[in-house]
């Protein structure tokens, strides 16, 4: 399965720990296959610099080499997809635009100005993705 994951959904499984460990072990074992793409990354990377975080530079390394080699890299066309829907959060349109330009299965977020983009686009909650992944098998360990 390939899935776009929003910057929220990342840093909860890197930063956070507990709730979403498990989706960390699902990347590494290729049960689920991150897209990214720059404007994706540049977003990731500028996020783990907020001094809320109080990562240095080699924590902040060692968390993205636990996400980004286990992630596809897809280039935005220089025409990017039409949405089916408006985002309300101009900010979370690259997101839709990367899971349609990459073909993903699902965009995976629990912010409400994208899943409320569902009936449009294959718009799932971290929980929900953990249920696909877990009834073919695939979750790995039931951590978190």
């Amino acid at each position: 399965m390939r899935a776009v994951f929003d910057t929220n959904v990342v840093l909860s499984a890197l930063i956070f720990g507990r709730r979403l460990s498990w989706l960390r072990h699902a990347w590494a074992s290729a049960a689920v296959t991150p897209i990214v793409c720059r404007e994706t990354t540049a977003e990731l990377l500028r996020v783990l610099t907020y001094p809320k975080f109080r990562l240095d530079a080699a924590e902040r390394d060692a968390l993205l080499a636990d996400y980004l080699p286990f992630a596809e890299i897809v280039h935005l066309p220089n025409k990017l997809p039409e949405l089916p829907l408006a985002c309300r959060d101009r900010d979370d349109a690259v997101f839709l635009q990367l899971a349609i330009a990459s073909g993903a299965d699902l965009l995976i977020s629990g912010d409400k100005d994208l899943t409320v983009l569902a009936a449009a686009y294959p718009v799932a909650s971290p929980g929900s993705l953990r249920q696909r992944l877990e009834a073919t098998g695939q979750c790995g360990r039931p951590t978190g």
